[in-house]
């Protein structure tokens, strides 16, 4: 048997230990990823990291201690709460808004920057994102507009999709989160809601957290009285509204409830009810321009200026 001590080979091409980086974001698509690279790559090289926002539901820890017991592999987690800010919510209080040109402020300050940081502090061979088969075009924008991140995508490898993966779960005895028991198709930020939901995503939270969404109503009540202008995550697509909006800038934007000081801006409440859409799992990308929109952009107000 060959003795490893005369290993001749150069070091420089020894895989390293903890080299590949997996991206676990709490949603089923991430967490089956996570656990393909493992048979991939073996448990020596793979570290499992979590952005913690704080914002997420209590069935989100109860789902990563179970992944943690199928991996065999502890979750390693970090977080952009504790400076400059406490909670999701400072976010948009100091922006004086819930998204910008390029997504979700939330996640920019909170999952990329974060993510950012922890890359350039570490060193790694490739990371794995939970991009699923439907998800090609964000892949590959992601391969060419920031290689550096590495990425690899386990479950186009197998061409799985979120079905499969809900379904690879459910043979493995571990339990989906709550969101997708609820009728929702991610698990992110279950606490306050997601901001890129979307309308059917908003309807169904007003039938099963009602409260959830009265306090993002409130939120959004409060960031327009503090910009004198409609803030709002919804906007209105119709043709009616975008020639309305041609007139009166932000004529179009919709609020969760009637707000007295625009009342000439619908509510959800205005709308017949609609499909909830699928949304991409917040890993720390989904505020960046350099990927596809997620289903819902029609539906979401991207706001073009931003005051800190």
């Amino acid at each position: 048997m060959k003795n490893d001590n005369n290993d001749k080979t150069p070091h420089f091409i020894k895989p390293l230990l903890g080299d590949v980086i997996c991206w676990w974001s709490g949603g089923v698509t991430s967490a089956v990823a996570v656990w393909l690279a493992i048979q991939i790559y073996g448990k020596e090289r793979i570290r499992i990291i979590f952005i913690d926002t704080f914002n997420e539901d209590d069935d989100t820890y109860r789902f990563k201690n179970d992944c943690e017991k199928w991996y065999g592999i502890e979750i390693e987690t970090i977080t952009g709460i504790g400076n400059e800010y406490k909670k999701i919510k400072d976010v948009w209080y100091k922006f004086k808004s819930l998204n910008v040109a390029t997504g979700a402020i939330c996640s920019s300050e909170l999952k990329r920057k974060v993510r950012e940081k922890w890359e350039k502090e570490n060193k790694f061979t490739h990371q794995v994102f939970g991009f699923d088969i439907s998800e090609s075009k964000r892949a590959i924008g992601m391969k060419n507009n920031v290689p550096e991140s590495k990425p690899i995508f386990p479950l186009m490898f197998y061409g799985y999709s979120k079905k499969d993966c809900i379904d690879i779960l459910r043979y493995e005895f571990i339990a989906i989160p709550l969101a997708y028991w609820l009728g929702l198709l991610n698990n992110n930020c279950l606490k306050t809601g997601c901001v890129q939901g979307g309308m059917g995503y908003w309807q169904k939270m007003w039938k099963e957290r009602r409260w959830t969404y009265l306090r993002m109503a409130v939120v959004e009540k409060q960031l327009t009285e503090l910009s004198g202008e409609p803030v709002t995550m919804l906007k209105d697509q119709s043709k009616e509204a975008i020639a309305k909006a041609k007139k009166t800038p932000k004529a179009d934007l919709v609020f969760l409830v009637p707000n007295k000081q625009f009342p000439n801006n619908k509510s959800l409440f205005d709308f017949k009810e609609m499909p909830v859409k699928p949304l991409f799992e917040c890993n720390g990308f989904c505020s960046s321009n350099d990927l596809e929109r997620n289903l819902t952009e029609k539906e979401i107000n991207y706001e073009d200026k931003v005051s800190a």
